[in-house]
């Protein structure tokens, strides 16, 4: 009964931790919106592929020793602040769209590699996921909670994170709302972009800070 308690913990944390703004989600966004139900499809799925990262490296013991090896930390943190800031300088650049007709709507071609790889990219170098997961296998799981259920948590979690963002993807496309948003599209690609590049300067800023205090 108690591992029921420790999952209904887990999964209430982790519901308002997936559901709120962050690179995740823009990305998700940007490429629905830009490219598509297929493209934010196959984002939604390379964000799940990235959990699985953190939870293999959280059943291991990994993500302590990167939080307790400061270089090693502040590495991964500079990384990803430049990789957002990237994709988010990329974004920012969207030129206006036109209006299309269904047959178009249907035959947008979705960016299929690339979207994975960069849903699979700003999950996995994404530091808070990291701080997430470390919270999650230090301080609410408990040290004697059996390796299976641990491992039956993390299943979860990849599962849970991935439905949302689908369902993410699916609401966006809907083709009411997708149509209506297509020729205003680049202003969501810029909006998102700048929302990451302002990520990025957070990030970066706080890399600094630690900087400081070494």
């Amino acid at each position: 009964m108690s591992y029921w308690n420790e999952f209904l913990t887990i999964a209430i944390i982790h519901l308002f931790a997936v559901a709120s703004p962050g690179p995740d989600f823009a990305v998700v966004s940007r490429y629905s919106l830009s490219f598509g139900r297929k493209a934010g499809y196959l984002v939604a799925l390379g964000i799940a592929a990235g959990i699985i990262i953190h939870v293999a490296y959280s059943l291991v013991g990994v993500a302590l020793i990167i939080h307790q090896t400061p270089w090693l930390y502040q590495t991964l943190l500079v990384i990803g602040a430049l990789y957002l800031g990237f994709i988010g300088t990329q974004a920012i650049k969207a030129k206006p769209r036109t209006s299309m007709s269904g047959d178009e709507f249907e035959s947008i071609q979705p960016r299929k590699r690339k979207a994975f790889i960069v849903g699979f990219i700003t999950n996995g170098l994404n530091v808070k996921a990291t701080l997430f997961f470390l919270t999650l296998f230090t301080t609410i799981i408990s040290p004697d909670t059996p390796f299976s259920i641990k491992f039956g948590y993390g299943v979860y979690l990849v599962i849970a994170t991935g439905t949302w963002f689908l369902f993410l993807t699916w609401l966006l496309t809907q083709p009411v709302i997708f149509k209506r948003v297509w020729r205003y599209s680049h202003w969501v690609d810029r909006a998102m972009g700048l929302a990451l590049i302002l990520l990025s300067a957070k990030l970066l800023w706080e890399w600094f800070l630690l900087i400081e205090l070494i």
